[in-house]
């Protein structure tokens, strides 16, 4: 007699954030992935749970002059500067394509006013992406994103500005780590409107080039990402969990920074995000966030956990 093989039931890793549907918690991050149609030659872009877009703005920016890019033990430094097309060409230009990939579509807003914010919302909000997220913490431009994200009134007020016109969409704010604060910003943002939060952006960070005595960065400053910051941001997503809970404002969490593997992600999740973004690694391996959303599904299999709820340790 043949023995029948028992195959257990494949885990679901689907999760819902703000009523939006994730087929897994493994999203691009902004600025990192272009339009998705640039990786579809290394794996089907399909499979991601969503795709942050870069950066956008109402008008085109050209972004930071001088070196952009810049290499650092475990970790990278970046001084791009937003550079973007505007919002308009993005809609009639990149977006259908996106749209095509079958995945969520997230929309990054950034601004140098709130006017600019607002009016960029807007037009996000009669599109078709599925998403936006307000990134008030980009710290590579002279003005704008980066002081909206440090203080928590002028963050809540700048989140409830572009509430009030995003009436069609769901909004995630994208925190900075530089805050004085993350937990007051946090919590002034959803207060004011913010149906997810996403942290952390990158670090403040810069570099001086010996040989010519002067910053390698026009900026001065840059931001730091990679495996070197993510002891930092995990700490931060510990603690902004128990903030949010405690104050009974407990919003979905999406944990980003150095998340490079498996197990970096795994210990997101457990830490109380709901799912991860992940960035510079795709750099250094295209195929970093397929190898990882097989490999949650192998840890849940192994522990035979049914759904993503069950691999957090926070509840």
């Amino acid at each position: 007699m043949t023995e029948t093989m028992f195959k257990p039931p494949s885990p679901d890793l689907s999760l819902n954030i703000a009523g939006v549907r994730f087929k897994n918690p493994v999203i691009a991050a902004s600025g990192t992935f272009g339009c998705g149609t640039e990786y579809s030659s290394f794996f089907d872009v399909s499979l991601l749970g969503g795709i942050c877009t870069n950066g956008l703005t109402l008008m085109p920016k050209t972004g930071n002059a001088g070196i952009r890019v810049l290499e650092t033990p475990s970790g990278l430094l970046n001084s791009i500067g937003l550079e973007n097309s505007g919002i308009p060409a993005f809609l009639e230009k990149d977006l259908p394509g996106l749209k095509n990939l079958g995945t969520v579509i997230i929309a990054n807003l950034s601004g140098g006013s709130s006017d600019e914010y607002v009016d960029g919302a807007v037009l996000l909000n009669e599109s078709p992406v599925d998403m936006i997220e307000l990134n008030i913490s980009c710290p590579n431009v002279k003005e704008g994103g980066m002081a909206f994200g440090l203080d928590p009134e002028t963050a809540a007020s700048l989140v409830m500005a572009v509430r009030r016109v995003c009436t069609n969409k769901p909004l995630m704010v994208k925190l900075s780590p530089n805050a004085p604060s993350v937990n007051a910003v946090a919590l002034a943002c959803v207060n004011a409107g913010a149906d997810a939060l996403s942290l952390v952006n990158t670090f403040k960070g810069m570099a001086i080039d010996i040989a010519g005595r002067k910053p390698v960065f026009e900026n001065i400053t840059a931001g730091l990402s990679g495996p070197a910051i993510k002891p930092i941001s995990l700490r931060i997503i510990w603690e902004l969990y128990d903030a949010l809970k405690n104050s009974s404002l407990l919003v979905p969490i999406i944990g980003i920074g150095g998340i490079s593997c498996t197990e970096d992600a795994l210990e997101y999740l457990m830490a109380g995000a709901c799912a991860v973004q992940i960035g510079s690694a795709t750099f250094v391996n295209p195929h970093t966030m397929p190898d990882i959303i097989d490999g949650i599904k192998k840890y849940m299999i192994d522990l035979k956990l049914s759904n993503l709820k069950s691999i957090s340790i926070r509840e």
